[in-house]
């Protein structure tokens, strides 16, 4: 079992580059599972660990949020879900003495590799105003220092409260209390930089901003189309639930800019057939994309689905479900007769025999599920093109039936239940209500700042004082050094955490961090051993056992910090029992229960064996809670991506061993790179138009209209099989090339793919 950091600095020097693989998982996931584990943590915590992950009386796995099937395996996790809890459960610590060897400017120096490779934080650490190095404090003091600086803000809005999205149900309902009790809506939260575009166009088109399918309704399927997804790195445990929908007749489309392995074969290391044979071939069409032409490919299968329908009245459309339950049928149709098919080709890159066979595909299938991620949400027209997803849904009615429906991804493990506790700067009037009635106090009603927002309010010093519950918002967000520049602005910031990362490193006048347990960490109070809730990515919400001791005797859990920070802050008179959320988690969720719809009974009810599903309107009985209350079809412009000659439009993506802004290592194993991340994925044929050269050393430069480039320096070329006049480029460095300014029509979600961006050799020196 390691004791030592596993690393000890990073170069780029020696990037190796090898032929990407053409599936996934296999013996070799199996391998690059189980050997850092047990190097790391040894055989009896991988054991503990291992075989608790996503398990009934076990702990939900912080790596993403895909559904748990109700029949589980032995070994419920994947590849990437093994990693994760490596990262979190390892026994390696950062010594007091780190902070006197290690200056802030020291550490703003380090990549996040090396950052989170350091060990597990344990205890409080303070940097005064005016000097350059953390020191451990003790807890009372770290409080204090917190407290005293959000009372002396001459407004509450001039603080903000960030949260990452695997805080649990419990933490996040305390520390969204917490925030509106201090006074303020200011809840940026990791949703805003992934599926707010998802979450803003669902709520409008259909009522509610989430999946309407279940885990079972995969195998119910007859066609699925995987959007803007790579399953095998984002959500491996994906691929199973895909296996079993092909074993049971699905017929499955991928839509994305790149081939991805996952997509093209899987081989399950649980069966036979996946460790000594084959596997499974997962695509039967790949639709290699153009980056931004989703909305195009949407709006001209819609198009000959109509067109299907003119042709054989009666025979295509779900005539009675949209009579029924939607608006807007005539109003598309006429829309979309004026279509340009020149245009949706240049737009999408594909061919019209291509789109006629998925539309092919789409009119003979009965049950239709469309599933998707950030390809599709971090575009400037996302959510129009997620409202074009649901265009699609709905003329087969395709929502609120087996096997059917609409079906986003989400990455963190619980964004979706941080949303449903209030987590979100614009929560509707509704909840806000039903805190007052609980709490007996006036909440804020103001709009809040989102994460971009915030970033605008720290640029104009509107707010000076930034509170992070976990995640690393520096690191995360977009226009890298605009968001740094704003956060060293400020004058404090506070960040909750396990381990190290950027945002420790960029920090206001004073910074304090606050160590806290991790998800797999036995979490012991007053009243005993403490559970705590997740919700996934189908809305199934269960209940998290943490198993193996805390790494470290003085850590506090997130629920502990947000509630002494509210003591620290509000004092003993706020009229809220803050001691007694620490000492007992139940009493949150007696709270959660009377305020959150769907929750009445959440203490009997994630004690149930699986706990409950909460209510869904489109999926459980076709009911539709929007504006009009029905679903509604809608006309949304096609504005193609115009990428100027010369130029490349490229996107930014995770490596295979990454979590977000959390580097595993230095690996892609699926693309077939190996001990660095600074390259660039571009067609061979677009590098020779370029008058490029594979392995060549390249500089970066992404150009917005009436502002400076913003570059990379020294990235290598690497020669991949992207779509034509397209690259792609590691999250979080490239995230420098995406500007404040450029975000989501409706979302305001940073926009970081369709980046117009120019290639040229690398500079001299």
């Amino acid at each position: 079992m390691s004791a030592r950091p596993p690393v000890d600095d990073v170069s780029d020097a020696d990037i190796e580059v090898t032929d990407p693989k053409h599936y996934a998982v296999g013996l070799p996931g199996v391998l690059h599972s189980m050997e850092p584990a047990l190097r790391q943590l040894g055989g009896r915590r991988t054991l503990e660990l291992l075989t608790s992950i996503n398990q009934r009386g076990g702990f939900d796995c912080m790596s993403c949020a895909w559904p748990d099937p109700d029949h589980r395996k032995k070994l419920e996790f994947c590849e990437n879900g093994a990693k994760a809890v490596i990262w979190e459960a390892t026994p390696v610590t950062v010594p007091s003495s780190f902070w006197a060897e290690h200056s802030v400017h020291d550490l703003a120096g380090k990549s996040e590799y090396w950052l989170g490779m350091q060990g597990r934080l344990t205890e409080p650490v303070y940097k005064p105003a005016g000097e350059d190095h953390y020191r451990p404090v003790s807890w009372d003091e770290a409080f204090r220092l917190v407290g005293e600086n959000l009372r002396a803000l001459e407004s509450p809005d001039q603080a903000a409260f960030y949260t990452s999205g695997r805080a649990s149900n419990e933490a996040a309902f305390a520390y969204q209390l917490f925030v509106r009790a201090f006074g303020t809506n200011n809840l940026p939260d990791c949703s805003n930089m992934c599926h707010e575009s998802t979450g803003t166009a669902l709520s409008e088109v259909i009522g509610i901003g989430k999946s309407t399918i279940s885990y079972d309704d995969f195998e119910k399927a007859e066609l699925i189309i995987v959007m803007g997804q790579n399953p095998g790195t984002n959500h491996p445990r994906m691929l199973t639930a895909l296996e079993d929908a092909k074993n049971a007749g699905a017929t499955i489309v991928s839509v994305n800019p790149l081939p991805e392995a996952a997509l093209e074969r899987y081989k399950n290391p649980q069966t036979v057939r996946g460790v000594l044979g084959h596997g499974t071939a997962i695509s039967d069409q790949f639709l290699q994309i153009r980056l931004g032409g989703d909305m195009a490919l949407l709006q001209a299968v819609s198009k000959r689905v109509l067109e299907a329908e003119a042709a054989a009245p009666g025979t295509v459309l779900d005539h009675a479900f949209l009579a029924e339950h939607c608006l807007g049928l005539s109003e598309l149709t006429a829309h979309l007769a004026a279509l340009d098919e020149t245009e949706v080709l240049e737009a999408t890159g594909l061919t019209s025999t291509e789109i006629d066979e998925l539309a092919e595909r789409y009119i003979r299938s009965n049950a239709t599920i469309i599933t998707w991620a950030m390809g599709v949400t971090q575009h400037r027209r996302a959510v129009a093109g997620i409202k074009e997803i649901i265009n699609l849904l709905l003329l087969r009615g395709n929502i609120g039936k087996p096997g059917a429906g609409a079906s986003p991804v989400r990455g963190h493990s619980n964004v979706q239940g941080d949303r449903t506790m209030g987590i979100w700067e614009q929560m509707p009037p509704a909840f806000l209500d039903a805190l007052e009635r609980e709490f007996g106090r006036p909440m804020p009603r103001e709009i809040g700042v989102d994460a971009v927002h915030g970033i605008r309010a720290m640029q104009r010093g509107e707010i000076k004082t930034w509170v992070s519950l976990g995640g690393n918002f520096v690191g995360a967000i977009s226009d890298t050094a605009a968001a740094e520049a704003a956060m060293r602005g400020t004058g404090m910031t506070v960040q909750i955490s396990t381990k190290l990362n950027r945002s420790h490193a960029v920090t206001g006048a004073e910074a304090i961090i606050l160590p806290t347990l991790g998800r797999t960490e036995i979490d012991l109070q007053a009243s005993g051993a403490q559970i705590v809730s997740v919700e996934d990515s189908v809305c199934a919400v269960h209940a998290s056992h943490g198993r193996i001791p805390p790494v470290a005797p003085n850590l506090l859990s997130e629920v502990a910090i947000v509630s002494r920070l509210a003591r620290a802050t509000l004092g003993e008179a706020s009229g809220i029992d803050w001691a007694g959320f620490e000492a007992d988690y139940d009493v949150i969720r007696e709270h959660i229960g009377r305020v959150v719809p769907g929750c009445e009974g959440y203490n009997e009810k994630i004690r149930r064996q699986d706990g409950f599903v909460l209510p869904n309107g489109p999926r459980d009985s076709r009911t539709f809670t929007n504006a009009v209350g029905k679903a509604l079809l809608t006309v949304n412009r096609l504005e193609p991506v115009i990428c100027p000659p010369g130029r490349l439009l490229l996107q930014t993506l995770r490596s295979h061993d990454q979590f977000n802004t959390t580097i595993y290592s230095l690996n892609d194993r699926y693309r077939g790179i190996k001990k660095g991340r600074n390259v660039v994925f571009v067609h061979p044929a677009d590098l020779e138009a370029l008058g490029l050269t594979d392995g060549q050393a390249i500089d970066v430069f992404s150009e917005w209209p009436g502002q400076p480039d913003r570059e990379l320096r020294g990235f290598r070329a690497v020669a991949y099989p992207t779509a034509r006049g397209c690259a792609a480029a590691y999250f979080p460095e490239a995230n420098v090339l995406v500007p404040l300014d450029s975000t989501a029509e409706g979302s305001n979600t940073p926009v970081s793919k369709a980046i117009v961006v120019r290639l040229e050799p690398a500079a001299a020196g």
